[in-house]
C-alpha cells in the first residue's frame, strides 16, 4: 500500500478484509442513493465511502501484484516469486 494512502485511511477501515470494506460500501451507497438521512450524516457517509474505496482499491492493487509474480517456468511448472507488500 502506498504511503500517502495508509496515511489517509482510518485504522480500522485498513483492519478490514477487502470483502468486508466492499459489503460497508454497497450498504453506505445504497443509503446514499435513497436520500436516507441528513445533509451532515451523508457527507459524512460519502468521507466513509471514500476511504473504504481507496482500501479496496489498494487491496486489488496487492492482490494483482502478487498473482503477477506467478510465472511458469522454462519445464512449465508453475513457480512463485516471494512479494513484500511493505
Amino acid at each position: 500500500m502506498a504511503e500517502n494512502a495508509t496515511q489517509t485511511i482510518p485504522a480500522d477501515v485498513q483492519k478490514m478484509s477487502f470483502e468486508e470494506a466492499l459489503e460497508e460500501l454497497r450498504h453506505i451507497v445504497g443509503a446514499l442513493e435513497r436520500g436516507d438521512g441528513k445533509l451532515d450524516d451523508a457527507i459524512a457517509s460519502y468521507q466513509r465511502g471514500a476511504e473504504l474505496k481507496a482500501h479496496c482499491e489498494s487491496k486489488l492493487r496487492d492482490a494483482q501484484e502478487k498473482v503477477e509474480k506467478i510465472s511458469l517456468s522454462p519445464g512449465g511448472e508453475i513457480k512463485t516469486e516471494a512479494f513484500d507488500v511493505g
